[in-house]
């Protein structure tokens, strides 16, 4: 049994960057547990916790009955007490216990996937109880474990796979989300257009074209004229896009050009992860 066409670019994505994880971990001192990564509040533990967690989760475990601290100052609504329950639960575990953890959960995961045999819109338990698709499911665990991957990266110094499957996979979710940043949360105006211009190991070039009611869409076409555009290299857009560094933190690496009021909206708007 092989899982269905659609499935598999997202299946092969997270395998990639869950492999990543898991060799970058693997010889870490228990110390180097605890560094600090872009992602707010948690820790190399505390990601690869959150890795373990959400796949445990789709594996059918049920979830740990644990009471969060009230001081977690990165805990500010139900999605994050959410996905927080699956990390503070771990944040005592030993490096070899993570790893060990980690190794048996990929393989179960591994295994769910070989024998998977539902079609992509079967309905499945997603976060907080919702209802999603199985290849919404599919879609999001490689979108996630690949920016998270990026979070490891960032905090043990070792860049990399920033134009790997869940690259991709990461730039096609980010792109369905831009309509509502610029044309609803940045309020640009209607009848205009905004370029995006992304360059380094992923590039491309995007408009998003704002119609007479207010609704943006996505356009391969580059636009004439356009009332603002912004060019910046992959990484940063994704670090923007994904909530790990303030706009200012980064104002060398955007080029921006045409309405300013606009651009700094966009920008300051820009994160769309929760």
């Amino acid at each position: 049994m092989s899982l269905h066409p659609t499935l598999q670019p997202y299946a092969d994505a997270w395998s990639h960057s869950v492999d990543a994880i898991s060799e970058m971990v693997q010889p870490l001192a228990e110390a180097e547990w605890n560094r600090r990564t872009p992602c707010p509040g948690w820790s190399v533990r505390d990601i690869v916790s959150h890795v373990i967690g959400m796949d445990c989760e789709l594996l059918g475990d049920p979830r740990p009955i644990h009471s969060l601290p009230r001081d977690l100052f990165h805990v500010a609504n139900e999605h994050q007490r959410y996905m927080e329950m699956q990390v503070d639960v771990r944040r005592h575990h030993t490096a070899p216990e993570m790893t060990s953890e980690l190794e048996y959960t990929v393989i179960r995961r591994n295994r769910q996937m070989r024998n998977e045999n539902r079609a992509p819109d079967a309905i499945v338990r997603g976060p907080l109880g919702t209802d999603i698709t199985l290849e919404h499911a599919h879609r999001m665990r490689a979108f996630d474990v690949w920016v998270h991957e990026q979070d490891l990266r960032t905090a043990l110094g070792r860049p990399g796979n920033l134009d790997s499957p869940g690259a991709h996979v990461t730039r096609d979710f980010l792109l369905e989300v831009l309509p509502k940043v610029v044309a609803k949360d940045a309020n640009a105006p209607r009848s205009s257009a905004v370029v995006f211009d992304v360059h380094g190991p992923v590039e491309f070039l995007r408009t998003i074209r704002v119609d007479i009611q207010g609704r943006g869409t996505l356009e391969t076409a580059p636009a004439l004229g356009p009332v603002a555009s912004l060019s910046l290299d992959w990484e940063t857009y994704v670090r923007l896009a994904c909530g790990r560094v303030a706009p200012e933190a980064v104002a060398d690496r955007v080029k921006a050009e045409g309405d300013q009021d606009l651009t700094k909206a966009i920008l300051h708007n820009f994160a769309v992860t929760p």
